[in-house]
């Protein structure tokens, strides 16, 4: 059973301290010992088994021999950043569909980008909150087991090329369009695509006539019936 720690402040946050099963393998990569730590500790007490990675290179080593249903890691680290970690995973057949979470700070945007560029699943800004941890961390394992149990097209199916032949959408549409399907908000995607609010709605607003939709629920469901699943 996972201990109780002790001085919590919001970025390093207490266990409930109750065990569960362990049901998916999560790989925790980050140099702050302490951070990780208690990320690790926290997941433990809901059940998931935890793997720990002090560094970039030693975080895609584990990947590759531990085979971790999902990722979390740090940006800024020695060595091996988080956008290095994510190129090495998503170049190899093995590692390169399991979901990935950034953890970042608010003054890493332009990082941010980046890494949701580089193919990115999810972010999560520190301090962290134990509740926002734990419900990405679930929607992604989730998501992940949907994709796998059905033949029809999944998230991952919906790249911006494939979003853009499939319904003629610009470029840019198509890209903003993928973001939606990813469950990104408005403000996110304003964030990652390094846009503004207003630019990011007017766009939303050409996706939706050229689709014949009125909303971002109506375009999704639209989106993944008419693009061709992964072989």
């Amino acid at each position: 059973m996972a201990r109780p720690v002790r001085d919590c402040c919001p970025l390093y946050f207490a266990v409930r301290g109750r065990q569960l099963r362990p049901v998916e393998k999560i790989l925790v990569i980050d140099d702050d010992a302490k951070m990780r730590r208690q990320m690790g500790a926290l997941l433990a007490s809901e059940g998931y088994q935890v793997v720990e990675g002090r560094n970039g290179r030693e975080g895609v080593e584990l990947a590759k021999r531990e085979s971790p249903a999902l990722i979390l890691c740090d940006i800024t680290m020695p060595e091996m950043n988080g956008h290095r970690v994510l190129e090495a995973l998503r170049a190899d057949t093995a590692t390169a569909h399991v979901p990935f979470v950034f953890l970042t700070g608010w003054g890493e945007r332009e990082d941010l980008r980046t890494g949701m560029n580089l193919g990115a699943d999810d972010y999560l800004v520190k301090p962290v909150e134990p509740h926002e941890l734990l419900t990405a961390v679930s929607a992604r394992l989730r998501r992940r087991k949907q994709a796998g149990a059905s033949r029809a097209a999944s998230v991952a199916d919906a790249t911006p090329e494939v979003l853009a032949t499939a319904l003629g959408l610009t470029p840019r549409e198509a890209e903003l369009l993928s973001w939606v399907v990813q469950g990104k908000t408005n403000p996110e995607i304003g964030i990652i695509l390094g846009i503004q609010l207003t630019t990011v709605k007017k766009h939303l607003e050409s996706i939706f006539a050229k689709l014949g939709v009125e909303n971002r629920t109506a375009a999704v469901t639209l989106a993944l019936e008419k693009i061709p699943p992964a072989p």
